[in-house]
């Protein structure tokens, strides 16, 4: 018991995992007690047991297991998650139970597994207990099948899907066992009686033993429907509903059900698909063309053994098909001919839908071989041809069959008429429009008048089928003139006539009866709707199939039933009182003036035809009066009409009578019964005066008025022939422009478009331009209506007509047409007019296509040009589709039977050679315009192979296979495309190119589809295998196609669907069903047609409700928001519309104008950063792809949320392009006011971009790319630069756009490429765009290249990545490309790199093949020809681009903000405006007076270190903290002349604190003259310590790392900037050979050297002239020694030699062959390559402007030149002398002279030594000592530096060379250093201590004693002091106290501009003292 008692302790699950079985049953029991006691389904205890229920149920001892079983039984029946255990419960159950003896076992293993089919997993228990039956225990196997019998008996045959269990079935009949058989037995029968017959096809092959006793248990079997005994969790609330029906003691619902699913089963789906295209003889295609018939009859025989298979798997039956034809049409045994039909049945019947693109091909054969008499040859045809019938629709073949209906031959006519009966049998009344049935009638009715009775009867029989299936109202219109007698001949055959929808459970019944009650009466219409649920309601419930709602018309206009009804009873009454009015006989004149007497006052009969005008118009008067007053059906129109128009009649002189008369006309026509017999007798005279100044408007009021009675399109007719036939310009003008207006009003419905062309274009030939601008205003109306087909009549007009035409064109491109106003006839009840617009419109579309006059080119497409286009040689092939588009092109309209053309072009779709494959895309496309709609019928057989090509691996080819598609959409309309199941065939193949552009094609079709065949179900199990694929893009596209596949189908089809999928994927595909559910669209409601053909009458309104919260929930954006403008446009919008558009969003839109106020970006600190350390850290996902994927964009989505306006978000990121157009504005308008905003969310405006260059909408793309032209300029403006993080996910995908087929695009993106160069170094742009080249697409890679081409052009060799060489190499690959454009522009790009490099080149590219390099060599003597542009470019093009590149802009951007601030916007105003650093700044200058009166606190904070240290000596002072911002507004620019600052920031300098040091060094180098004083070695020291505090690791571990390296960057740039820049390039230069030199140097080190250099490059040309070039030459020389080529090339990285060579390219660029003038300071020239280098150089540059310098030798070159650059260098000095040159110095012009004698001897130095280094400045002084003794005490020339505004008359400025100091009140010269004295004495005034200083002399001894110090003397000052503060820092705590002090009062002294009031300055001083203390 010891044992017991531990176990015992264990818990309940722990118990159950126990090795002992006591305890594992302990444990089953209280677990068993545990889940009977728990009541929540979701409770978490269930989880607990989760992993242990296969425990349960599999337990090795089995009493145990029993108790196991009944604990999974409970589990399974209430826990939540049981459903995770199906598969391995249920395979545990099949192994582990099913084989136990005992019999209770069995039952709780059948019972948990229909308990798991209760909790939805069917499939999963199916699949496992069809694994069972594999089993080799029998035991297992009986139990198997007993529960797939049980759980169908149960749930029925809709949960668990018989195919599978079917197709096993043989093999269970086959079983040795008995149990197994009898069992296998049980299951057929249960299957049997849920599907009745369809269960005998499969079945057939069993043994007959077998199948007999199947037989005989079958017919057992109660003969009614069976239902579902058990339901699902889900359905169970029906159960429960059908318990009470049944208990009230009716089953209506479950008989519904049943209807639905008893068609369900088909015989043929349970069938597998056999493959015999394999298994034809190798012969069959040799003998079937044998001469002996019996050759051919083995042939035959041999196919149709393999047809017989029930079903047939797809594949290519063309050449079979073709082959079986030609026995039916062309051979004489009419054996064989019989023997082919049959197996044309044969494969027609397997095939199905699948055989219909071979119908059209088959169909006219057979029709026309009807004319053999042998019954079993005419047997097997009409076989044949029904089963054909079935695997299209009458509408693919109607052409044919009509074709056939004229044969003279009456056997054909006859069983062609039958045929049709029998086809229409097949037909419901939606699948027989009237626009069917019209043609097939009316070749009908020709045939009921034939002479031969078999003829008649079997029209008859057609006519009679036809009756029945849509109903009389439909046939009754055409059979008008038929006569009584057979009349009532067709109505008895009607009643003889069964449908085949008939025995279809009802269904087709409800349809038969349903449709024409609605055409009745309108009330039986309202009636039918409440019969059918309320048919108005867009998906009608059960009745989804019935298209009871499609009574008025084609099936597009989802009409509702009743309006339709009215609709059609309205059109008949119509037309019989039309009848009545024609037939009004026309009245003799006697006859009217009887009448009329009756009706008018004597008097005004009398006084018609008065002479006097005045007479006249009284009786006008009398006339209009007794008009009005008049009843409509006593009013005699003809005769009051006739009256008027006796004499004068319209010929009357008088206007005012004229335009009484007109309106008394229109009154007439608008209250009498008008007729048209009326109406003849004045149009002739409206027409007349239409033109008429005073009586044109009368005229057309009139005419408008018979319009409306008579019916536009026979008035217009009328009145324009009548326009026609007279002279007159201005009527015809006039009548075009009423017309115009008139279709406006009254619609388009029924005009004869013909007639008017004809018109039309007799008026564009008018001489008169009145006449042709109403034309082309009338055919811009007309154009509204019919759409861009009218301009085909039109194109052999004049270009200039022409352009004219497509301008107006234009302007109505977009516009829907308006609603029509008038013509509403007032004859028929209000609701009538809904019904007739509802077919009209759609018909006007078909008609102006109809009218074109089409040629027949069959007789063209002869058996010699089939053959060429299927020659084995590509160029024959060629010829042969050249010629085919050359007929098509001629033809322009053409019939729809094109012959053997369709096979022939569906091969070439396959060819070989890809130009032909889009050769014959363009044909096809061309084929479907010029077919019009009738290329319907080559979808089948034609347009499914160009979906094939969509999955061509080759970008271009797909691209014209879309096109194409699109095209012959266009004209046939979705439905031929997605019936049958070729398309899902096509999705199944697994290519993903095919996979994605179809999905794609669907995707954007399916949207606009109000309905759909039910066949698209086909394509969904295809859909979700994308949705796995492994191609990326292909399971992108799936995931877009998904909403729209759902909105056609519905959820519950698409979740059904997914039934047959692994659980895994199961799972995936529904949380994605899920997604897609909440994103789906409503379908395209009928109001979307209300907007472009607005209705009149009531019916609208009632109509608008129903459909209006569809719209405003789904396509509210598309429909509401335009509202307002369209109704603009219009002028008056139908107040449906107005109505419709404004029912919900008036609450929105309040709520979104309020959201829309603020920014649209919202500023995130540091948010960039952190996204770009996200990425880094790869916590998100790097943005790269081929094609966004979801995840991708709800990234972004995510990333945006933070910092993007919410409204803004959900245009961006809306499914309609036209938000994200919305988007793009409103960005637009906020780049300038939000630039902050921008700049932080770039990265993600710059990722969001590129998911619009992924849309297929250009005009987003056009926004996006206008947004990105603007967007870079202002980061141009701003000085910002773009972060590695933001160019790598934004440029390769600008990139693919340079590749679009449109100009304009590429245009634009060039554009942009370019602006990007100014925020993006163009060295790195050029990698990306070299990646480019590697493209697909020919154009992208031309453009690339070019670009290429172009950066090299503006930026030199350097731009070049990774080397030159390798880049051009890469490059000259392309000179080999297939594609001309990319060779040219490969080979312009060298052409540009040899332009700028010289025969280097060549080395470059390395080796290329003869071809090429002969083309290279071609191409370039070519360019040496031209005089190249290239160096002028480059000059042009540097300046703009080096400015922006190089302010490190992203330094900047990043800087501390506080601190930076002020001093970014100095240096920007300063770089931006040159002349405003002239003058000294306002914060620069002291405010004395504030001072003064300062109260002694100066409120500003200070470090710690230095307050502690003040407090015990000034307590009041609070002294400033040294930061650049306290220190700059009391610098003064004077003070850059003179030492008094220099103590002051030298100490700062020398500051402890690095921000100190970096700022006071910043502020240094802030002023020009200061910073340039500094010397070669002092910039070296510099720039070493700087660039090694960059690189020192430590920095980044101080709180404020990245600020100080900020800093330090952005006094690297002021350094560059401002120093002397010989200097500074002299020591950067020094400071690369020493990196290089030095081993323990890091290479990052030398890279930012480098890095500096470069950016000396880029300010070259501005500051070339002040550059001593001799001492740069100097230095460049000792590195070349130093460091030769080959050691240079030995480094690691090639960037010092690319560095070197770029200075020394940069340099001869700018000073041209003078260069060489400048070796002066070189003792050897031979120790380094210089020289040499740049001969080569200026060589290479001669060559390229085409001198013929080149000829000579480079030392004759240079002396040639000599002379040009000595007299330009003088021109040079005469311009520097006049801009330092001050206009009051009367005496420079005789320095200048002076200079000019001097300087002949040595010309080319002495400018360059003026303007440059110290050394040289001083040379020159003193070569000009006399002049400047003459000069002595005179103003000199001024400096860099400004003078202050307020300077006072009496100081003039004197610098000397560059220091320049203040001259004193008698014109002496002082110097820095008296200031420096002064500034001491006033220290030591205020009580600070002077540390370390010399002696003094008195104050006034120095204000007296001129001092003319030398030159350097504050360099030398400020290096003194640098090296004293060093020494003592720690010795002298006070440093930073003098610093502060010399700033708070020091400072003071020298900020007045005269030194006159120095007195004054002094009592200041003292006050200022006195108050301090």
């Amino acid at each position: 018991m010891g044992d017991d008692s531990e176990w015992m302790k264990l818990p309940v699950d722990q118990k159950c995992e126990h090795k002992l079985w006591k305890a594992r049953l302990s444990g089953y029991e209280e677990a068993l007690k545990i889940f009977q006691k728990i009541k929540d389904e979701k409770s978490p205890e269930w989880s607990k047991f989760l992993g242990l229920i296969k425990k349960f149920v599999t337990d090795s001892n089995a009493v145990v297991q029993l108790k196991g079983l009944e604990a999974a039984l409970v589990y399974v029946e209430n826990a939540h998650v049981a459903g995770k255990t199906t598969g391995e419960v249920v395979s545990g159950v099949v192994s582990k139970v099913f084989n136990q003896p005992k019999a209770k076992a069995k039952e709780l293993g059948i019972e948990i597994c229909l308990m798991y089919i209760e909790i939805e997993k069917g499939e999963a228990v199916q699949e496992e207990l069809l694994k069972g039956l594999d089993n080799k225990n029998p035991k297992i196997v009986v139990a198997c099948i007993e529960t797939l019998r049980k759980a169908l008996s149960e749930f029925g045959s809709k949960i668990i899907l018989l195919k599978p269990i079917i197709k096993v079935l043989p093999k269970l009949f086959e079983s040795r066992e008995k149990a197994v058989r009898d069992e296998a037995k049980l299951i057929a029968v249960e299957i049997y009686r849920w599907i009745r017959d369809a269960l005998r096809p499969p079945l057939q092959n069993i043994n007959s033993v077998q199948l007999k006793e199947l037989e005989e248990e079958w017919v057992k079997l109660p003969t009614g429907t069976p239902k579902p005994s058990r339901f699902l969790r889900s359905q169970q609330e029906l159960e429960a509903k059908l318990e009470q029906q049944q208990s009230a003691g009716g089953d209506a619902e479950g008989g519904g059900d049943d209807g639905d699913e008893v068609p369900q089963i088909d015989a043929y789906e349970l069938l597998e698909a056999v493959e015999i295209l394999s298994k034809l003889p190798k012969d069959f295609y040799d003998k079937i063309e044998a001469k002996k018939w019996q050759e051919r009859k083995e042939a035959l025989e041999a196919v149709e053994v393999l047809v017989k298979n029930p079903k047939l798997e797809a594949g290519d039956y063309a050449d079979l098909v073709k082959a079986l034809k030609k026995v039916v049409g062309k051979d004489t045994n009419v054996m064989l001919v019989a023997l082919a039909a049959k197996c044309l049945t044969g494969l027609a019947v397997g095939l199905r839908k699948k055989f219909g693109q071979y119908a059209g091909h088959v169909v006219p054969t057979i029709l026309e071989k009807f004319k053999e008499k042998k019954p079993q040859v005419v047997q097997a045809l009409q076989e044949a041809i029904d089963a054909i019938f079935l695997t299209t629709t009458l509408q693919n073949i109607s052409e044919d069959v009509l074709a056939v209906m004229d044969n003279k031959n009456p056997t054909i006519k006859q069983q062609t008429s039958l045929f049709i009966a029998r086809s229409f049998r097949h037909c419901t009344a939606s699948t027989l429009p009237k626009s069917l049935l019209k043609p097939f009638c009316a070749a009908l009715l020709k045939h009921i008048n034939d002479s031969a009775p078999e003829v008649r009867d079997a029209a008859f029989e057609a006519l009679g089928t036809a009756l029945k299936v849509v109903g009389e109202k439909a046939v009754n219109p055409f059979l008008a003139d038929v006569d009584k007698l057979k009349l009532d001949k067709i109505k008895e055959c009607s009643e003889k006539v069964e449908l085949v929808h008939g025995k279809k459970a009802g269904l087709a019944a409800d349809k038969k009866e349903f449709k024409p009650v609605p055409g009745r009466t309108a009330t039986s219409g309202a009636a039918g709707d409440k019969d059918t649920k309320d048919i108005s309601a867009p998906k009608p419930g059960p009745l989804k199939k019935a298209p009871a709602t499609k009574a008025g018309g084609p099936p597009k206009k989802g009409k509702t039933a009743a309006p339709g009804g009215a609709g059609s009873a309205g059109t008949k009454n119509k037309k019989g009182l039309e009848t009545k009015e024609i037939v009004e006989p026309e009245l003799s004149i006697e006859v009217c003036e009887e009448k009329a007497s009756a009706v008018l006052p004597a008097t005004c009969i009398q006084l018609l035809d008065s002479s006097n005008w005045k007479e006249r118009l009284a009786c006008m008067e009398e006339f209009q009066k007794a008009v009005e007053l008049m009843d409509r059906t006593e009013m005699p129109c003809q005769a009051l009409v006739r009256m008027l128009a006796k004499k004068p009649g319209w010929k009357e002189t008088n206007f005012q009578v004229m335009q009484m008369k007109l309106h008394i006309v229109a009154l007439i026509a608008q209250k009498g019964n008008f007729s048209k017999t009326s109406a003849q007798i004045v149009l002739d005279g409206l027409v007349d005066k239409i033109g008429d100044v005073k009586c044109g408007n009368n005229a057309k009021e009139a005419m408008t008025a018979i319009a409306e009675a008579c019916v536009l399109p026979w008035t217009a007719e009328q009145v324009m022939s009548m326009a026609f036939s007279q002279k007159n310009p201005k009527n015809q003008s006039e009548t075009l422009n009423w017309l115009s207006n008139a279709i406006k009003e009254f619609g388009f419905s029924g005009l004869n478009v013909k007639a008017f062309i004809s018109n039309v274009k007799t008026a564009l030939a008018a001489t008169n331009p009145a006449v042709r601008t109403s034309a082309i205003t009338l055919l811009g109306v007309m154009y509204l209506y019919v759409g861009p087909s009218l301009r085909m009549f039109f194109e052999d007009e004049k270009p200039a007509l022409l352009s004219q035409i497509d301008a107006e064109f234009e302007k109505m491109q977009g516009q829907s047409p308006p609603a029509p106003t008038r013509g509403i006839s007032k004859h028929s009840i209000s609701g009538t007019d809904e019904g007739e617009d509802g077919d009209e419109p759609d018909e006007v579309g078909t008609d102006v296509v109809d009218l074109l006059p089409r040629t027949e080119i069959s007789d063209k497409i002869t058996s010699e040009l089939v053959s060429k286009i299927g020659d084995k040689n590509w160029k024959i092939r060629k010829e042969g589709l050249d010629e085919v588009a050359a007929i098509i092109n001629e033809a322009k309209f053409i019939q729809p039977n094109i012959g053997e053309l369709p096979t022939a072009l569906k091969g070439r779709l396959n060819d070989s050679n890809k130009i032909l494959v889009q050769q014959t895309l363009n044909i096809l496309q061309q084929l479907a315009g010029a077919m019009g709609p009738n290329i319907k019928q080559h979808v089948k057989n034609l347009g499914i192979p160009i979906i094939t090509v969509l999955g061509d691996s080759k970008n271009n080819v797909r691209a014209a296979a879309l096109a194409t598609v699109n095209a012959w959409a266009e004209q046939t309309g979705m439905k031929e495309w997605l019936e049958g199941e070729d398309l899902s065939e096509e999705l199944k193949k697994e290519n993903p190119f095919l996979r994605q552009e179809l999905l794609g094609w669907l995707a954007e079709k399916l949207p606009t589809l109000r309905s759909t065949p039910t066949d698209l179900i086909l394509c969904v199990p295809h859909l979700y295998s994308c949705l796995e694929d492994r191609n990326g893009d292909v399971r992108k596209k799936a995931q877009d196609a998904l909403p729209f596949f759902m909105m056609h189908l519905g959820y519950e089809k698409m979740a059904k669907a997914t039934g047959k999928l692994k659980p895994t994927s199961k799972d995936q595909v529904l949380a994605m069903l899920e997604k897609a559910k909440a994103n789906m669209p409503a379908k395209p409601a009928a109001s979307a047609k209300a907007t472009s053909k607005p209705v009149g009458g009531s019916a609208p309104a009632k109509f608008q409700p129903a459909s209006a919260p569809v719209e405003d929930s789904v396509s509210s954006t598309v429909e509401t928001k335009p509202d307002p403008k369209k109704a603009k446009a219009l002028g008056v919008s139908s107040k449906a519309k107005s109505a419709q558009g404004k029912k919900v969003p008036s609450k929105t839109s309040l709520k979104e104008d309020e959201d829309k106020s603020g920014p649209i970006f919202i500023v995130v600190p540091n948010g960039k950063e952190q996204r770009m350390k996200d990425e880094k850290g790869l916590k998100v996902l790097k943005w790269n792809f081929t094609t966004p994927r979801d995840e991708y964009i709800e990234q972004l989505k995510t990333q945006m949320s933070s910092c993007v306006a919410k409204w803004l978000q959900d245009e961006m990121f809306h499914s309609d392009f036209q938000h994200h157009n919305k988007a793009l504005a409103v960005m637009v308008d906020h780049l300038e006011s939000e630039k902050e905003g921008v700049i932080g969310c770039l990265d993600l405006i710059l990722k969001w971009l590129t998911l619009r260059f992924f849309d297929t909408n250009t005009s987003v793309l056009m926004k996006a790319l206008e947004y990105l032209k603007l967007l870079f300029t202002l980061l141009s403006e701003e000085e910002y630069h773009l972060t590695e993080n933001e160019a790598s996910s934004f440029i390769p995908y600008l990139i693919l756009k340079v590749g679009e087929p449109k100009d304009v695009i590429r245009k634009d993106v060039r554009a942009i490429l370019n602006r990007m160069c100014l925020v993006y170094p163009a060295s790195k742009m050029f990698p990306f765009i070299m990646e480019g080249t590697k493209s697909k697409n020919s154009k992208q890679r031309a453009e690339c290249l070019e670009e290429l081409g172009c950066l090299v052009e503006s930026y030199g060799m350097n731009v070049c990545q990774p080397t030159p060489g390798k880049a051009l190499k890469e490059i000259a690959i392309h000179i080999g490309d297939r594609d001309n454009a990319v060779r040219n522009a490969a080979l312009n790009t060298i052409v540009t790199v040899y332009n700028v490099h010289g025969d280097q080149v060549f080395k470059l590219i390395g080796t290329l093949s003869e071809k090429d390099m002969s083309m290279l060599e071609e191409r370039i003597k070519r360019s040496a020809k031209r005089p190249s542009a290239a160096p002028v470019k480059q000059v042009e093009e540097k300046p703009p681009r080096t400015q922006s590149v190089n302010s490190n802009a992203s330094m900047l951007r990043k800087g501390p903000a506080e601190d930076m601030s002020s001093k970014l916007n100095q240096a920007r105003s300063m770089s931006g405006h040159p002349e405003a650093a002239q003058m000294v700044r306002r914060e620069f200058q002291l405010d004395l007076d504030e001072i003064e009166n300062d109260n002694g606190t100066v409120r500003c904070e200070m470090p710690e270190l230095v307050q502690h240290k003040l407090d015990d000596i000034f307590e009041p002072v609070l002294i400033p903290e040294p930061k650049i911002r306290a220190v700059s507004p009391h610098f003064d620019d004077m003070h850059s002349n003179t030492a008094s600052t220099i103590n002051f920031i030298i100490s700062q300098v020398a500051s402890g604190d690095i921000n100190t040091s970096i700022q006071a060094l910043t502020q240094l180098f802030q002023i020009e003259s200061l910073a340039r004083e500094a010397s070669t070695g002092v910039l070296k020291d510099l720039m070493h310590g700087l660039i090694t505090l960059m690189l020192d690791s430590r920095i980044e571990d101080l709180e404020e790392g990245q600020q100080v390296i900020r800093s330090v960057n952005l006094l690297v740039v002021k350094v560059l900037e401002k120093s002397d820049q010989t200097n500074i390039l002299s020591a950067l230069l020094v400071l690369l050979q020493d990196s290089l030199l030095a081993t323990a140097s890091s290479p990052k080190f030398s890279e930012l050297v480098m890095k500096c250099l470069w950016r000396m490059v880029r300010l070259l040309p501005d500051t070339i002239n002040s550059i001593n070039l001799d001492r740069i030459l100097l230095d460049i020389h000792i590195f070349m020694k130093v460091f030769p080529k080959e050691k240079l090339k030995q480094c690691k990285s090639e960037f010092p030699i690319r560095t070197l060579k770029t200075l020394l390219h940069t340099l001869c660029k700018l000073k041209g062959p003078k260069i060489l003038d400048h070796l002066t300071m070189i003792d050897n020239k031979n120790e380094s390559e210089l020289e040499a280098h740049l001969c080569r150089m200026m060589k290479h540059s001669m060559d390229q402007t085409g001198s013929k310098s080149d000829k000579e030798t480079e030392k004759g070159a240079s002396r040639i030149d000599e002379k040009s650059s000595k007299a330009k260098v003088n021109d040079f000095l005469a311009e520097i002398f006049k801009k330092i040159g001050s206009k009051e110095n009367t005496k420079e012009g005789l320095a200048e002279l002076y200079e000019y004698k001097k300087k002949y001897s040595d010309a080319d130095i002495e400018p360059f030594l003026k303007n440059s280094s110290q050394f040289f400045q001083s040379y020159v002084e003193r070569g000009l000592r006399v002049i400047e003794m003459e000069r002595e005490g005179k103003g000199r020339i001024p400096g860099s530096t400004g003078i202050s505004p307020q300077t006072e008359v009496t100081c003039m400025p004197a610098p000397t060379s560059t220091m320049s100091s203040i001259g004193n009140t008698n014109g002496e010269e002082v110097g820095p250093s008296v200031y420096l004295e002064r500034l001491k004495i006033l220290r030591q005034r205020c009580g600070l201590d002077n540390t370390k200083q010399d002696e003094r002399p008195p104050l006034t001894s120095l204000l007296s004693k001129p001092a003319v110090p030398p030159v350097a003397s504050s360099t030398d000052m400020l290096h003194s002091k640098l090296s004293q503060l060093r020494e003592s820092r720690e010795q002298h705590q006070h440093s930073d106290l003098d610093s502060n002090q010399t700033h708070s009062s020091g400072t003071m002294t020298t900020s007045s501009s005269s030194t006159a009031n120095i007195d004054d300055l002094k009592k200041r001083l003292e006050r200022i003292k006195s108050s301090r203390k």
